[in-house]
Order: C-alpha cells, then structure tokens, then sequence
C-alpha cells in the first residue's frame, strides 16, 4: 500500500510538471518533443532497471557511466576499426557487461568488499580504460557497415510514431515485473537485501541472489551503451556517461527502492525515470541554467532518501507500538 501511495505520488507530480510547463511553454506538449523525451526515457529507463535490482540488494554501482562510456567506445572499435558485424559486436558488448557486473557481484559476496568502494574503483578503472583503448580520441559511427540499420534501435520509431527505446523499456519491464514480483528469485531478492543473514539461515543462497543481481545490472547497462553509442553517434571517451548511475540511482530512490535494501518496484522506477526527464526537458524548455540540472539530481537524491528515512521510523514506531 506505502508503495503504490508514492507511485501515485510520482505520476501526479509528473502531471504538475507537464501542466506548468505546458503554461510556460507550449512546444512542451508538441509531438517532436515528446518523441524525443519518450526515447530519452525507454534509454535512461533501461540502465535504471538494472541499478534497481542492486539497490534492492542494498547495493549501489557507482561505475555505470564509465561502463557506458568504454563498453561505447568498444563498440565503436568493433564494427568500424575491426569491421565487424553489427549483431556479433553488439552480443560482445552485451556479454562484457555482464562479465563485469559478475566482477562486481564476486568481489562483494566473496571478498565482502563494500560496494560502495568496488564500484568507486570501477568509476576510474572503466574511464581510465575508455580512454586508453580510444587513444582518448573521440569514437564514433558514421554510415559504414550499414549503420543506418542498427542504428534505428535508439534513433527510429515504430507503430504509432513512438520511440523503439521506450517500446524496449515497456518490454523489459514486464519482464523485470514478473521477475522481481511474482517469481521465486523476485522473493529472495528482496529477503537478501531486507536480511542477507537471516535469507541465509532461510536457506536462500544470498551470494548467488545477489551477484547474479550486479550481473543484471550489468547486462542492462550494456544494453543502454548500445543505444547511448547508437542514439549521440559520438562516444568521447572522457565526457561520454557522465553522472548517468546519478539517474539511475535517482529514478531507482524515487520509485521506491530503499537503499538500505529489501524495497522496490518496477512501476515505480520506470515513474521515476520519467519525472527526472520531464524536470530535466522542462530546465531545457524553460531556459533554465543547465548548470542546475546536477543540483537538481542531488536535491531529488536527498528528498527520496529523506523520504525513505522518515517512512521506515514511522513503520518501526508504528511496529512496535502494535506489539
């Protein structure tokens, strides 16, 4: 019931945003942007979905940028320096960022590494090697090896003019609903983030619920590389992802998912994703600094982890009062 109070919460907000904004701005509501919005949203969704399940865990990956950055970067090598296919080097993307999102999981449930720091280290080793395989020069795509193709997953439309990356994003979502809320893997996963101790005495294998939770992540961040690569067709290997785990942390927090883990949804993440655009088009719109957008991302981290704080008091009051 908390839950589906703060997605309610979050779309009346966005509601607000979008009416405001409308009256300031008419181009707001306009076809051509919110087509663009919609994609933005089904790319930035996709990364978030991932980010939610580690959070749910109790975890946090601070590397996610970096990662789209050299996983970008690599794709870039593959198909135009290395000339190979379009379907094979998207494949070795993806796998890779699985590989690393296992790394991840591996150095936390076996060497009981915080993840705050394994993932910080990530941050700088991934930008570090972004820039030495690109030579620190910026990559790109052009028009060769039928690019145009594969290019359509993050820059063309399907049905009804709307965006492929949000018909993406609908997809996996679904997918993450079933997953995280009506199977045996959703159950443990939040019984490992809630107590990684007692899921243990319950029997549930917590390591492999939770590294096979970085290894989603990771594989969910490889997939945002692909269309990020696809959608800027210019990856400078220095600048490109940066900040981005702060969006998906951010629409994972306002969504619902505590960090101290055992909470989360996936409606609510995909909600919160939206608001972080919809505020994020609307600075752009209203010829707002754009150096606010950053100082804009903090003030919704820190509302959602003080909301978070002062739900759980009121539930362990209200808890020990009925007992």
């Amino acid at each position: 019931m908390k839950q589906r109070g703060k997605e309610l919460g979050i779309f009346v907000i966005i509601l607000i945003l979008l009416t405001f904004s409308f009256i300031r701005n008419r181009t707001v509501l306009s076809p051509e942007n919110l087509i663009n919005t919609s994609r933005l949203i089904g790319i930035y969704g996709i990364m978030s979905l991932g980010m939610s399940f580690v959070i749910i865990t109790g975890g946090i990956d601070l590397s996610v940028g970096s990662v789209i950055a050299l996983l970008g970067v690599l794709l870039s090598i593959f198909m135009v320096d290395k000339h190979m296919g379009p379907g094979l080097s998207m494949l070795i993307v993806v796998a890779m960022g699985g590989l690393l999102g296992l790394a991840n999981g591996l150095l936390v449930t076996r060497l009981k590494m915080q993840p705050f720091v394994v993932t910080l280290c990530g941050l700088l080793l991934y930008r570090g090697l972004a820039r030495f395989v690109s030579n620190d020069e910026t990559k790109g795509f052009g028009d060769s090896n039928g690019i145009s193709g594969v290019k359509a997953l993050a820059t063309g439309n399907s049905f009804f003019s709307i965006p492929n990356p949000l018909i993406l994003l609908v997809v996996m979502s679904v997918i993450f609903f079933l997953v995280l809320h009506k199977s045996t893997y959703g159950r443990y996963l939040f019984a490992s983030g809630y107590n990684e101790e007692s899921a243990r005495y319950a029997g549930i294998n917590s390591r492999k619920v939770i590294t096979l939770a970085y290894v989603v992540c990771g594989v969910m961040t490889a997939i945002s590389a692909i269309l990020f690569a696809f959608y800027t067709n210019s990856i400078s290997p220095s600048t490109h992802g940066n900040f981005f785990e702060l969006y998906a942390i951010a629409a994972a927090v306002l969504g619902g998912c505590s960090l101290r883990g055992g909470e989360g949804s996936v409606i609510g993440v995909v909600l919160g994703i939206t608001l972080l655009l919809v505020i994020r088009n609307l600075v752009t719109l209203l010829q707002i600094p754009s150096s606010l957008e950053y100082a804009v991302m903090g003030v919704v981290i820190f509302i959602g982890v003080l909301a978070d704080t002062v739900f759980r008091k009121k539930g362990t009051t209200v808890r020990k009062s009925t007992t």
